[in-house]
């Protein structure tokens, strides 16, 4: 079963074509990895799919056109956490005297009806989140008194309090130290095993490896998509890196290292 399917879809920014026939599909209950080099076109195609940028061709949730999705029944169904700017804080975020819990609540708002106050429920959810993250100590400290990291975690835990089937990350682990990206690993493991479908970009191709599917990216087009265990994708990742990188075994998992 898919998630999403991505058919013949072009999309246009400032009057430049960005992605060009793009053909995708995303296993529902898996996690699927997005890489490529810089300007690939990773971060236009996980907003594309969050519906967040005009398009033409076929965006699908669920075997249902993306736009004939009403916007607050699709905001339950896809959670997007975009790219972090600014010390870890996203444009959606930066609001400086909004709490970590505040931030976190604003992931119930498609839950609730108009002007209604948050149920017990929506409560426990933003704090189960909370903790899930790592993030419930500074629930009651404003963005601008964390760190990158921090605030990353706030995020995170803002995007499972949507308690959406999809979840699409951009970068989650750019400001996370190697311990919490550890965690984070985990999370999206307990997540998958709830049968969420996980989409992210990633840079760190070791953890990207991890994903169960991957999707490669050149100059805004689909060069691969494939399992992460395949050969033909370490190929495909080794071709757009430029044979940059080279792919090995070490302790049954499959990493990257850099060549010279």
């Amino acid at each position: 079963m898919k998630a999403i399917q991505v058919k013949s879809l072009d999309v246009s920014l400032d009057h430049t074509l960005v992605l060009g026939g793009i053909d995708a599909a995303f296993s529902a209950g898996r996690w699927t990895s997005i890489v490529g080099p810089n300007g690939a076109g990773k971060s236009t195609l996980l907003k594309t799919l969050a519906g967040l940028l005009p398009f033409a061709g076929k965006v699908l949730l669920q075997d249902k056109p993306l736009h004939d999705w009403p916007l607050k029944q699709r905001a339950r169904q896809v959670a997007w956490l975009g790219q972090s700017v600014g010390g870890g804080v996203t444009s959606v975020a930066a609001v400086d005297n909004l709490t970590a819990y505040d931030i976190v609540m604003l992931g119930r708002l498609p839950h609730l009806a108009w002007l209604a106050l948050p149920s017990g429920k929506d409560h426990q959810i933003a704090e189960q989140s909370m903790r899930a993250t790592h993030a419930w100590g500074w629930r009651a400290r404003t963005l601008r008194e964390l760190s990158g990291g921090e605030c990353q975690r706030v995020l995170l835990a803002r995007l499972l309090a949507v308690d959406a089937d999809v979840l699409l990350m951009d970068e989650p682990l750019a400001t996370l130290d190697p311990p919490h990206q550890a965690d984070w690993i985990s999370l999206v493991r307990e997540l998958l095993a709830q049968g969420k479908t996980v989409i992210t970009v990633l840079h760190e191709i070791s953890i990207a490896l991890q994903a169960d599917e991957m999707l490669v990216m050149k100059k805004g087009r689909v060069l691969h998509q494939g399992a992460c265990s395949s050969m033909e994708t370490h190929q495909a990742l080794q071709t757009v890196f430029e044979q940059r990188i080279s792919i090995h075994q070490w302790m049954g998992q499959s990493i990257a290292r850099l060549e010279p």
